[in-house]
């Protein structure tokens, strides 16, 4: 039996599915599973394959599905321009990443998120159209599992002809052979993303205009350089690493902080904000004042360090680095 696919078909006779995220939450292998489902199991045709940069956790990540009839022969290798369906695995990305480019009009967009459609519509930018939204975080916590199950669960609510019980057979046959400690929890991320998916349909106010997700070189043989000057550095003072946590950071309690220095010499980013004093007998010394949540990154190697348990794991929460960042640089800090 082959799976019918929707009628909305691009003009190419693909049904196209993009996903946007960062490295370690999983959405290689959510891309991997969405294929396999639907090429070996499903009787569709289709392709897949992922596209990033460093090969490591914190860096965008995009993966891209499409789906066409048995018929039809998959010619193109290309990234989806006019995706059907996005599902955003990382709601940090959204500002930094145009996360909705070339999303159709049509489409659905799903967002790894504890906000509701409505304001995830403004945050988007977007004038109308269908946006879910999951807690797909809240979810891999509670089920030991990553968020990649629980988007994957809503990905398949949101494509109906990829039928339910076939991906979970997937999921089963992949982790049962090389996790089968992971397996029950992972199946219950899934479906439970399928479940508690919030779906809303917003009229069109204004003109559709997400545009085409085709990024363009910064530099060409008409504008490059002469002499491949490098002219844009890399600089770790004005980077922004906050859009690399994967949903924890570390909160610093000060009442049990003894100033031991330990956080700061496991830091890979030099988060850690440190003043000097002079102390009640004349002599000068440094103490802790706060963690730039600019840089932080969320690897979590302070709380690991910390012996008085002053560093702990959070869940951030919308708001959280910017009322309690302390800021390291204040003279790049001015304007932002």
């Amino acid at each position: 039996m082959v799976a019918a696919l929707p009628k909305n078909l691009d003009e190419d006779g693909f049904y196209g599915i993009r996903l946007e995220s960062i490295g370690g939450l999983g959405a290689h292998v959510a891309g991997q599973l969405l294929a396999e489902v639907g090429v070996l199991r499903l009787g569709l045709n289709g392709s897949h394959f992922s596209s990033y940069g460093s090969e490591k956790k914190g860096t965008p990540v995009k993966s891209y599905i499409r789906f066409c009839s048995p018929d039809q022969i998959v010619r193109s290798n290309s990234p989806i321009d006019r995706p059907h369906l996005i599902a955003v695995f990382h709601e940090a990305l959204i500002g930094r990443e145009k996360v909705a480019v070339g999303l159709r009009a049509d489409g659905v967009i799903i967002v790894n998120s504890v906000a509701s459609p409505r304001e995830m519509k403004e945050r988007l930018g977007l004038p109308g159209g269908t946006i879910g939204v999951v807690d797909a975080l809240g979810i891999a916590v509670a089920e030991s599992s990553r968020p990649n199950m629980a988007m994957l669960g809503a990905v398949t609510r949101v494509a109906a002809f990829i039928d339910l019980e076939v991906v979970k057979a997937t999921i089963s046959e992949t982790f049962g052979r090389h996790y089968p400690h992971l397996l029950e929890g992972n199946l219950r991320a899934f479906q439970r993303g399928h479940d508690e998916l919030r779906l809303e349909t917003f009229p069109l106010e204004g003109e559709w205009a997400t545009g085409v997700a085709r990024p363009q070189p910064a530099y060409g043989y008409l504008n490059a350089p002469w002499g491949g000057m490098v002219i844009n550095p890399g600089n770790s003072a004005t980077k922004d690493l906050s859009a690399s946590r994967q949903g924890f950071l570390p909160g610093l309690d000060m009442e049990k902080c003894v100033h031991c220095g330990l956080c700061d010499i496991v830091c890979p980013d030099y988060c850690f904000v440190w003043e000097t004093y002079t102390k009640e007998d004349g002599k000068s010394g440094v103490r802790l004042v706060g963690i730039d949540y600019r840089y932080c990154k969320g690897c979590l190697k302070c709380i690991e360090a910390c012996p008085t348990d002053a560093l702990v794991e959070m869940r951030e929460t919308e708001g959280y680095a910017d009322a309690h960042r302390v800021v390291l640089f204040p003279h790049l800090a001015q304007g932002r």
